[in-house]
């Protein structure tokens, strides 16, 4: 094989890798062997102590679990480990965790299947093979000591790590432990897993396992992190997406103090690099740089919105469901309804901005990321240093906050890497500062929406068509997921297909359209994606339906549910644990959606006061929620609660605008979010039916805004139907 061949065949490797980690999900662990088959024990990296790749235990009793996903405060690591300890029966007061990094997961065939993060899939997705390896292991533990004891292994009972016999004999999973890791693994077909009656460790609301350090600040996150003989780099990119970098004047800044270098990154991207980052970012400051910011800085707010706008009346094929004739029936119908919504762009603000630290030298590059994809990680590490993937890894650090912007992008990682190029052997920290977080996002996708009902002359919707304009997520990072110009991704939420995002609505005249005007803004997943934009198309226009035909809302929604028992099942529980229908103090109103995302289904009930100065007080809020099962019921609790305080800021406050190509927003003195004050009181009904699996992460926030704004117009007379509220003069009491 000549170089050339041989480079092309490494590149091509790598990129198919890379392609496949970015954007896999439930399928990546597929084509390969179970997580704690023999061959997956058979390769390079098995600890002495190892019972299975999920398994570790030592000689003091002390269990490790290894955690492949993600842990961005979401509290994936305690719901996987409590998973693998119910089905192990250990004693959870020895549990420990361990995460293995991408590398080793090559090494050994990707023993632990997926390392992505997203999608409320950290659970869902792993659930079944996870709990296989703890019930692998304990079947594993327990023949090795019928082995020793030389009796049948139905002879055996264990609780907490302890295994006892009838004839008295008692011993523990560290005594055995060495010769069960000499064992040949069960197949995994016939284990049998416990079923969610039976579990002790599972479904119960455990402390987690990640809050101490935390707490008292010993948790070093990727942003802390110090290695000998580090340097820090800051980054400065074009302001406008699409321009170019034309050159910058390293002399102005190369004698200030700590300075050790100017790098072109790439052709929109400069960094300088110092021995602290505050240095670095004040020499980035001062840097004369020449921009050429092209044509894209033309494009405003005003001529995005134009664009879409367009797009609303636009002629084309772009249905995605049909039912019926509903312009039809529309036109027909007793009493006509329309309205138009519209989205912005929102920006993820994390709270700890985008970083890596990379360093290369000696033929390897290592990276620590605080990423949510570790494989696509990895797949940038190789891709920009030029090294094979096994000459590669990456230390997974644990997020100051993910929400979709650290899965498959990874600008972050390549920037770095470019940087660390440079100063070869030398680990290099590369920190956004918040002003190039802010401004160099992937946003959630700005969007409008023209919905049109029909009504009869009893107030039955008799035709619903609902048309978005907006910008496609998969036009940025999956263009290949768009078939004949038809993204189905942008209509999540009104699916006919059960499972994951289905419209909880049987209408007898339906049409869906979604019409793409895509912009030179990069857009990304955000938590809820487009759940979040069309949650609120939807159900506020049910409501708006409700309101033309004098009907009441519960009702409206109750009649076009009979086919859909599981959304009818939230929807009701939630109306009866909110009082729906009963009297309120004066002043206060009620409003209500449900809406499914992610495997779940969720509702809700919001009770608000507007003042005549227009600030609102969400007095209360009322959840309720089946994902099918409730791993950790206190998390899920908290996931709720979290999707309700960064809805709510979106809903009233948060908007990215553009003006001269670039983002106007730069800090959070103009980028407003919610406060801890917002909050109200949260009120949570799980109804897990234990006949599925679904996300916990993000389904409810797509009925938080809904259910406010419904609650706003029953109090006003008036449905907002532009976002951010305070465009409307309407803020958080």
């Amino acid at each position: 094989m000549t170089q050339a061949t041989k480079k092309s065949a490494i590149n091509s490797s790598r990129r198919q890798f890379m392609v496949a980690s970015a954007t896999a999900g439930a399928g990546l662990a597929l084509g390969f062997s179970l997580p704690f088959s023999a061959a997956a024990q058979s390769v390079p990296l098995k600890t002495a102590d190892e019972i299975n790749v999920w398994v570790v235990v030592k000689p003091d009793d002390t269990v490790v679990i290894r955690i492949a996903r993600s842990e961005m405060g979401q509290g994936t690591r305690t719901g996987l480990a409590q998973l693998v300890a119910e089905e192990l029966d250990c004693d959870w007061a020895k549990v420990t965790t361990q995460e293995p990094t991408p590398g080793q997961n090559l090494a050994r065939g990707r023993a632990w299947g997926a390392m992505a993060t997203g999608g409320s899939r950290g659970i869902r997705d792993s659930q079944d093979y996870v709990r296989r390896g703890g019930a692998a292991a304990r079947m594993m533990l327990l023949q090795a000591t019928a082995d020793q004891w030389k009796v049948p292994v139905g002879e055996l009972k264990v609780s907490k790590g302890v295994i006892t016999h009838a004839s008295g004999k008692k011993t523990t999973y560290g005594k055995v432990a060495d010769a069960a890791a000499k064992l040949t693994p069960p197949d995994s077909k016939t284990i049998v897993l416990k079923k969610p009656q039976e579990w002790k460790i599972a479904g119960t609301s455990l402390p987690r396992l990640d809050t101490a350090n935390k707490v008292n600040g010993a948790k070093v996150f990727s942003i802390d992190l110090r290695l000998p003989g580090m340097l820090c780099a800051a980054v400065k990119s074009c302001p406008v997406f699409g321009g170019k970098l034309v050159s910058f004047d390293e002399s102005k800044v190369k004698s200030m103090r700590g300075i050790k270098g100017v790098v072109k990154v790439n052709d929109t991207t400069v960094a300088v690099v110092a021995d602290t980052w505050w240095r670095a970012k004040n020499a980035l400051e001062n840097l004369p740089i020449d921009w050429d910011l092209g044509p894209n800085a033309k494009a405003s707010s005003t001529t995005i919105a134009a664009h879409l706008k367009e797009g609303l009346t636009a002629e084309g094929d772009f249905w995605q469901r049909k039912v019926g004739d509903a312009p039809a029936a529309i036109k027909n119908a007793a009493k006509q309804v329309d309205a138009v919504y519209f989205a912005p762009f929102v920006a993820h603000a994390t709270m700890e901005p985008m970083n890596c630290v990379v360093k290369i030298g000696g033929g390897r590059a290592e990276a620590w990321v605080p990423t949510q994809n570790a494989e696509s990680s990895i797949a940038a590490l190789s891709e920009a240093s030029g090294l094979k993937l096994d000459q590669c890894d990456v230390h997974k650090m644990d997020l100051g906050g993910g929400l979709g912007r650290r899965g498959g992008t990874q600008d972050f990682v390549h920037q770095a890497v470019a940087v660390a190029k440079q100063f070869p052997d030398t680990p290099i920290k590369l920190v956004w500062s918040r002003e190039e977080d802010m401004t160099h996002d992937f946003y959630r996708p700005i969007a409008m929406a023209k919905m049109s009902a029909g009504l009869d002359e009893k107030g039955k919707l008799v035709g619903l068509h609902a048309r978005v304009s907006g910008q496609s997520i998969n036009a940025w990072l999956a263009p290949t997921a768009i078939k004949n110009n038809k993204d189905v991704r942008q209509l999540q939420g009104w699916y006919e297909e059960a499972g994951d995002a289905q419209l909880g609505y049987t209408l007898p005249n339906l049409l869906t359209e979604y019409v793409m005007r895509n912009t030179h803004v990069p857009v990304g997943p955000w938590r809820g994606v487009n759940t979040n934009q069309n949650g609120i198309f939807m159900e506020c226009f049910i409501d708006e339906c409700a309101r033309a035909g004098g009907r009441d809302a519960l009702e409206f929604r109750r009649e076009m549910m009979q086919n859909h028992p599981k959304h009818l099942a939230v929807l009701n529980a939630v109306a009866e644990k909110g009082n729906w229908g009963k009297p309120l103090p004066p002043g206060v109103h009620r409003g209500i959606a449900q809406f499914m995302g992610y495997g779940s289904y969720s509702a809700a009930t919001a009770e608000v006061s507007v003042s005549a100065s227009g600030q609102v007080k969400v007095h209360r809020m009322v959840f309720a929620l089946n994902s099918g099962h409730h791993v950790n019921p206190s998390q899920v609790k908290a996931q709720i609660e979290g999707s309700v305080v960064m809805a709510l800021s979106s809903t009233f406050n948060e908007e990215i605008t553009i003006e001269n190509g670039a983002v106007k927003e730069q800090n959070y003195n103009s980028y407003l979010l919610g406060k801890m004050k917002d909050t109200p009181k949260v009120e949570c009904v799980l109804v897990p039916t234990h006949d599925f699996w679904g996300g916990v992460g993000e389904p409810t926030i797509c009925v938080v805004g809904p259910a406010v704004l419904n609650a706003i117009a029953a109090a006003t007379g008036k449905q907002y139907r532009e976002l951010p509220l305070r465009k409307h003069g309407l803020t958080l009491a």
